[in-house]
């Protein structure tokens, strides 16, 4: 595996986000509630509950509530764990789209969560952002 990038302008000049296939959910469950056999990409453990990231699909078989409908996009970077701004920015260029995104680091990329509706739009603020921090061809 590559080493991590921390440099933010290398960061966002080489985001590359890509939208995965599917459509996600956020859903919550009680804690005690068996979870060994819910085929969620993200978990996290909370006071209130377990939050657990997971194919509509499967969230529907299962019965279980569905908080909010999105999209994923995985920033095809391997960023450093400890960089600095890199949320900052693609919050603040979604932001500034008007499209709300929730955010999960994993140990080699930055998964995005957005609006199903909205990810077209996300998507392209992405590469928007992308694009503007490209280093210019040498000519």
């Amino acid at each position: 595996m590559k080493t991590p990038i921390s440099e933010l302008s290398v960061l966002l000049s080489s985001m590359e986000p890509v939208v995965n296939p599917g459509v996600y959910v956020y859903t919550s469950v009680a804690h005690g509630v068996d979870i060994t056999q819910i085929p969620a990409i993200a978990m996290i453990q909370e006071q209130e509950g377990t939050t657990l990231v997971l194919l509509e699909e499967h969230a529907t078989r299962l019965g279980l509530p569905v908080l909010l409908r999105c999209a994923w996009i995985t920033l095809n970077v391997h960023s450093d764990l400890q960089a600095v701004g890199l949320t900052a920015a693609f919050a603040r260029a979604l932001g500034d789209a008007a499209i709300s995104c929730n955010v999960v680091a994993g140990a080699y990329h930055d998964h995005i969560f957005v609006p199903v509706e909205q990810a077209g739009r996300a998507e392209a603020a992405l590469r928007q952002l992308q694009a503007k921090h490209a280093t210019p061809a040498a000519g």
